[in-house]
C-alpha cells in the first residue's frame, strides 16, 4: 500500500527592511506604502498560498546610541494593514504577529475577532513575548518579565481571549423583520476572569467570528516555546530549514502533543525560508552569492560583529581581518532593542570559533559574516528547489515553509511563476483552494461554536 504524499504548505512572509532584504536594489518598492502589501498579498493569493504574514516591531532598534540602519523605514501597525488586505484579498490566510507582554486580553480578542469577521474568516494570530527593558520603555507596564514569567503570562492572556471569543456561542442574534436584529441571550459575551495577571469582567462586544477564533501561530524556539506550542498552537514557526535539524525539531513538538490530547496533524511545523531561483543552478549559486554580498554590507557586517563582541568596532575594516581583541562578556551596552539581547550565551567560545573558521577559509570580518548569517534556505533552477522543497516535507522535516523574498514587493513572482506550478505537478500543492477560511487552508479540524476546546489545551 502507497502511503499518500503529504500536501505542502506555503506562506510568505513581508519581511519590511532587515538584513535579509537587499532594500538598495532598484527593484525594491516601499516598505510601508499599502501597495507594496497589496502586491505581496495578492501574488501569494494567485500562487494560492495559505496566507502572509506580518511580523511587528514594538520599537525601533538602537547601536552605538543610533537608530539601527536596518529599522529606518518604520514598522507600521500589523492590525490596520491586515485589515486593509482583507478588502483586496478574497482567500489569502492574514497572519499578525501581536504582543502578550505589553497587550491585554480584551483589546487583541476584540481586534482578531473583528479581523476575522472583516475576512471571512481568513484571520491568524502570532503570539509572542517580549524580553526587553527597550521596548518595555513604550509602555505603561514598562519594564521586562523574565523567560518563564514571560510564557506564564502568554499562556493566561491566550487562556482568555479563548474565553472571550468563546463568550458567544454563535446562535445568540436572530434577525427580525419588523424589529431589526437582536439577541435572543441577554447573557451573550459575558466573561469574568481572575488569574495572578489579569482580573476582567464584563461583555464582550463582537459576536462569534466565522473560525471561532483566529488560527494560533507561535514563533519560540525554547523549552518554553515548544511546550507552549504543543499546547496551545495551530502552527509553529521554525528556523531548523535543514533535514537533520528539521526532522529533530518535528519530531520533539510533535512528541509533546500527545500529552495534552492532540494528534500530530494538530500543529504544523513551518521554517522561515529564503530562495534563489536561476535558470540553472549554477546561476542560481551566483546570484546567491551576489545577494549575500548586497544583504551584508560592509557597515552591516560591523554591526553584527559588535553584537557578538560588545564593543565600537566603528574603526575597523570590514574587509580586514577579526580584531585581535577579545569580546567584552559583561551586560551588553552595545546594542538596545532585539540585539540588546544575547543571541549566543558564550561569546568567546563564539568568537574563537569565528577566529578559526576565518583562518581556515582566509576570509575578512564581512566575508565571515556572511557565512556565519547564511540566509539561502533553496538556491538552484525551479526543479532543483521544488524537489528540495518536497523533499524536506516528505520526510518529516517541516509541513511547509514561510518564504522570505529579498525583494519587496515583486521577489515573491518567480517563485509563483515558476516553481509553485513544478509541485502542483507532483500533486503536492494546491491548483485552487478547497475552503474559504484559514482553517480550512492548513487542514485543521473546524471548531464547534462555542467551544471550549482552546481553555482546555491550555489548562
Amino acid at each position: 500500500m502507497t502511503t499518500p504524499r503529504k500536501q505542502i504548505h506555503l506562506a510568505a512572509h513581508f519581511p519590511g527592511v532587515n538584513n535579509t532584504t537587499v532594500w538598495s536594489d532598484p527593484r525594491s518598492g516601499s516598505h510601508i506604502e499599502f501597495s507594496s502589501f497589496a502586491h505581496l498579498a495578492r501574488t501569494a493569493e494567485r500562487a494560492k498560498f495559505d496566507f502572509l504574514f506580518l511580523a511587528e516591531g514594538l520599537r525601533l532598534r538602537e547601536q552605538n546610541g543610533q537608530i539601527y540602519d536596518l529599522d529606518v523605514v518604520g514598522r507600521p501597525d500589523t492590525f490596520t494593514v491586515l485589515a486593509a488586505l482583507a478588502a483586496v484579498t478574497d482567500r489569502l490566510g492574514l497572519a499578525g504577529t501581536i504582543n502578550s507582554t505589553f497587550n491585554e486580553p480584551y483589546e487583541v480578542a476584540r481586534q482578531f475577532a473583528s479581523l476575522d469577521h472583516l475576512s471571512g474568516g481568513r484571520a491568524a494570530w502570532n503570539v509572542v513575548t517580549s524580553w526587553d527593558a527597550f521596548t518595555g520603555e513604550n509602555f505603561r507596564r514598562g519594564g521586562f518579565l523574565p523567560q518563564e514569567a514571560r510564557y506564564e503570562r502568554a499562556r493566561t492572556f491566550l487562556q482568555t481571549a479563548w474565553e472571550l471569543f468563546d463568550s458567544w456561542r454563535g446562535d445568540e442574534i436572530v434577525a427580525d423583520k419588523e424589529s431589526g436584529v437582536f439577541l435572543t441571550d441577554p447573557g451573550a459575551g459575558r466573561f469574568a476572569h481572575s488569574d495572578a495577571h489579569f482580573g476582567i469582567s464584563g461583555q464582550f462586544t463582537v459576536p462569534r467570528s466565522p473560525q471561532g477564533r483566529p488560527v494560533i501561530f507561535q514563533a519560540g524556539d525554547s523549552e518554553e516555546g515548544r511546550e507552549f506550542a504543543a499546547s496551545s498552537a495551530d502552527a509553529i514557526f521554525s528556523r531548523h530549514g535543514t533535514l537533520e535539524d528539521g526532522q529533530a525539531f518535528y519530531a520533539d513538538v510533535k512528541g509533546r502533543l500527545a500529552r495534552y490530547g492532540r494528534s500530530p496533524d494538530q500543529l504544523l511545523i513551518l521554517p522561515a525560508a529564503t530562495f534563489v531561483l536561476g535558470d540553472t543552478d549554477a546561476d542560481a549559486q551566483e546570484l546567491a552569492r551576489e545577494v549575500r554580498f548586497q544583504q551584508v554590507s560592509g557597515q552591516t557586517a560591523i554591526k553584527f560583529l559588535e553584537q557578538l563582541w560588545n564593543r565600537d568596532l566603528s574603526g575597523y575594516d570590514p574587509d580586514g581581518p577579526l580584531p585581535d581583541i577579545d569580546p567584552d562578556p559583561g551586560e551588553n551596552t552595545i546594542a538596545r532593542g532585539r540585539a540588546s539581547v544575547r543571541m549566543h550565551r558564550d561569546p568567546l567560545a563564539i568568537a574563537a570559533q569565528w577566529r578559526a573558521r576565518a583562518e581556515a577559509g582566509n576570509l575578512s570580518i564581512r566575508e565571515l559574516i556572511i557565512e556565519v548569517t547564511g540566509r539561502q534556505t533553496f538556491v538552484g533552477a525551479p526543479a532543483t528547489v521544488a524537489d528540495a522543497i518536497n523533499t524536506l516535507v516528505q520526510a518529516d522535516a517541516s509541513d511547509g515553509f514561510i518564504l522570505v523574498p529579498h525583494i519587496t514587493p515583486g521577489g515573491l513572482d518567480e517563485f509563483a511563476d515558476r516553481v509553485v506550478p513544478l509541485l502542483q505537478e507532483r500533486g503536492v500543492f494546491r491548483t485552487d483552494y478547497k475552503g474559504s477560511t484559514l482553517r480550512e487552508h492548513l487542514g485543521l479540524a473546524p471548531l464547534p461554536a462555542g467551544t471550549a476546546a482552546g481553555r482546555e489545551a491550555a489548562s
